[in-house]
């Protein structure tokens, strides 16, 4: 226990200095590395409500029910059916559900950076050993990380029952690679797009509206087009527009590299030219996501 010592003081002064017994501290020096990997972590738990308040459970895990019951019950009807293939591929799966999807990052970008923002905590945490580059990487990769659980779980949910409905090992096992490479590419979309558009709006409801537009409105556009064209034999022209949506850049990629069949009207694949424009758009838009956070915090930071 800190003992008081009055110190002494002019006579006539009404002033009291006390020494408490303040000690710096001279413990070990954690580092960088440890307060980004808690960063990650806390983020991570953060986007599907864990260690914060009952409310705050529910979306997430709601969203995380919603993606994984379809594919338990296609399971249960290969199952029941005894059929030679799950009605629908690992590498569909996300692309189907991807209003779900849009939804939590709609609503988990935001709370990952806007209320740093808001209430201006971003340069205390500067104030530490972290730097810019450290807090992007650890909010984008925590954010990335969780679209991966939600997205990765339901295909995992799919393998299991294929090979328990004994289909093909090695056939199952190769397309359900295929469908974690394909979901891995989205979350990391995904979250760069939405941790970018939840940096500049700090309010959380803007936030969600901008998502929303960006990811879910974007795809419902691109889509009109691709069927236009596809009405006026245009075909040509189907592939190219997808390029300027999220949700159909990472269909057009599995659709040219991963053994997918394309999700556009008359069902047309991208060449292997167009893949790698696809491929290098996909990156771009993930690399142009970084950039652009770790600028906005250095203003931020200042």
């Amino acid at each position: 226990m800190a003992v008081e010592q009055p110190l002494t003081t002019p006579a006539g002064d009404q002033t009291r200095i006390h020494d408490i017994g303040y000690r710096g501290y001279d413990g070990p020096r954690l580092g960088r590395a440890y307060a980004r990997r808690s960063l990650y972590s806390q983020s991570l738990r953060g986007a599907y409500g864990l260690g914060r308040s009952a409310k705050s459970k529910v979306l997430p895990m709601l969203l995380f029910t919603v993606m994984c019951v379809p594919a338990a019950i296609m399971v249960a009807v290969a199952v029941a059916t005894k059929a030679h293939e799950l009605p629908v591929a690992y590498t569909r799966y996300a692309i189907m559900m991807q209003a779900v999807i849009s939804l939590y990052v709609a609503a988990q970008a935001p709370q990952a950076v806007s209320r740093d923002l808001r209430f201006k905590t971003v340069p205390l945490y500067f104030s530490r050993p972290i730097e810019t580059a450290d807090y992007v990487r650890a909010k984008f990769a925590s954010l990335a990380s969780a679209i991966f659980i939600l997205t990765a779980a339901p295909l995992l949910v799919m393998y299991v029952g294929a090979l328990l409905s004994k289909l093909g090992f090695a056939h199952q096992t190769k397309e359900f690679a295929e469908g974690l490479v394909s979901v891995a590419l989205l979350s990391l979309l995904f979250a760069g797009i939405g941790l970018v558009i939840a940096a500049v709006t700090p309010r959380r409801g803007f936030g969600i509206a901008a998502v929303i537009a960006v990811l879910i409105i974007s795809y419902g556009a691109v889509s009109t087009l691709q069927a236009i064209a596809n009405v006026q034999n245009h075909t040509s022209a189907i592939p190219w527009i997808g390029l300027f949506s999220p949700v159909t850049l990472i269909d057009g990629v599995q659709s040219a590299f991963l053994g997918a069949t394309a999700r556009n009207p008359g069902a047309i694949n991208p060449s292997a030219g167009q893949g790698v424009v696809y491929v290098l758009v996909v990156l771009a838009l993930i690399a142009g996501s970084y950039g652009l956070l770790v600028r906005r915090y250095k203003k931020v930071g200042l």
